[in-house]
């Protein structure tokens, strides 16, 4: 018998905040997290902003000797799971270890340590590398510390899929408690991917905007004059559980997983496939998986990352999935104030979901100036909206053709 499957803790560290609070509260407000690059000089790149995480403090959650030791996507991992294991219940102790695992996908990993390590090389020798940039670097290292710190014995790794990581993350957690592999599982994602590197292969694709005089207004989803996403960091991490599990426990349910879909598009390295015909397919599945009419979906997070193509292609797929129910929703992209987290992306998109469905409240698309015909949805564009959503659905499609789809229901007994 399939297990219903339930949310539990949630944890963020975002480009607007560094816990759930401060960053839902930012995107409610429609702040945009984007402003000059900090932590490094940008200025011999075209774009010298981006948005950073600000004000993160590792040394909350992991020594200093360990900080020194570990990237900075792997202490967002740490900080949010460990955000959202409190807000379990399940810091201190799990029922089930052995049947708790953990999956947090990440599309680059420790870019940060590959970039200065890669420089001691070339610069100064092999001799000075460290012993620990290889686990440092891994992608797969976020889910093992968590693993670690927490001793969870269940089923444990990464997924790596471009932008739609954690989304697969949470997708297939999500089907393993359901299907009975596991009671638990700690899942999301996380990334720290602004270096001079990153950037640099990114503008030199002309996939990012390049408002360097107008950051806060760089990111604008689904408006005519949008010129490129803006690249983001951070980590959000989600506690899923059986139903069955959580209610022993007696912990506060924060709502339900009731849906995934995933698919490919088969059709170009980086470009969406016409008319979001891999995306249709992902929200179908992911529909049919939740057994829901597509009338009960009242909100979309779309992945809406302020590309020409992507943004387009998207919409279009929407339209084609719920036909004349697409003007009746809100379809709207938090990217427009987070940035683009990569690998991180789906995870703190499934999350907005999930606050929007427990709160009533969906977060404004800002940077709204000039609509874009062919964008025509409803994006709450500059305003925060009031609205009862029962059920929302979160995009994710990366590099690759690699698409995800999750479905977030309000709980009910």
């Amino acid at each position: 018998m399939a297990q219903r499957v339930v949310v539990t803790g949630l944890g963020l560290v975002t480009p607007v905040g560094n816990d759930v609070e401060s960053t839902w509260s930012a995107l409610l407000a429609g702040r945009s997290g984007a402003a000059p690059i900090a932590k490094f000089d940008a200025s011999a790149l075209q774009v010298r902003f981006a948005c950073e995480v600000k004000e993160f403090d590792a040394l909350q959650y992991i020594d200093r000797k360990e900080s020194r030791r570990l990237d900075l996507f792997a202490q967002f991992a740490i900080a949010a799971s460990q955000q959202a294991l409190v807000q379990a219940g399940l810091d201190k102790a799990v029922p089930s270890p052995d049947r708790t695992g953990v999956v947090i996908g990440s599309g680059i990993g420790g870019m940060q340590t590959f970039e200065e390590q890669c420089g001691l090389y070339l610069t100064k020798g092999p001799d000075r590398v460290s012993p620990f940039f290889v686990p440092m670097f891994i992608p797969d290292i976020a889910a093992g510390l968590v693993s670690i710190r927490y001793g969870l014995r269940g089923p444990n790794f990464a997924t790596v899929s471009a932008c739609a990581s954690s989304a697969h993350a949470i997708g297939e957690s999500y089907r393993m408690i359901r299907d009975g592999e596991a009671d638990a599982m700690v899942t999301g994602g996380a990334e720290a991917a602004i270096t001079g590197l990153t950037i640099a292969g990114f503008q030199n694709m002309r996939a990012l905007s390049s408002r360097n005089d107008d950051p806060a207004t760089a990111s604008r989803p689904f408006d005519k004059d949008r010129d490129g996403f803006v690249l983001g960091d951070g980590g959000a991490i989600v506690v899923l559980e059986s139903l069955e599990h959580a209610m022993r426990r007696g912990a506060e349910i924060l709502g339900e997983v009731i849906g995934y879909g995933a698919s490919g598009d088969a059709h170009h390295m980086t470009s969406p496939a016409p008319k979001g015909e891999g995306a249709q397919r992902a929200m179908r599945a992911c529909i049919a998986d939740a057994g829901v009419p597509l009338d009960a979906v009242g909100y979309i997070n779309a992945h809406g990352t302020s590309t020409e193509q992507g943004d387009i292609a998207e919409t279009e797929a929407v339209k084609a999935v719920f036909g004349d129910h697409a003007r009746a929703l809100i379809f709207g992209s938090t990217k427009s104030m987070t940035g683009h987290l990569l690998g991180a992306a789906g995870a703190l998109e499934f999350a907005v979901c999930l606050l929007a469905t427990r709160t009533g409240k969906v977060p404004p698309t800002i940077n709204q100036f000039t609509p874009d015909p062919e964008c025509d949805l409803d994006s709450a564009p500059n305003r925060m909206v009031e609205r009862a959503v029962d059920v929302a659905i979160s995009n994710s499609f990366g590099f690759g053709g690699h698409n995800a789809t999750l479905a977030v229901r309000r709980y009910a007994q």
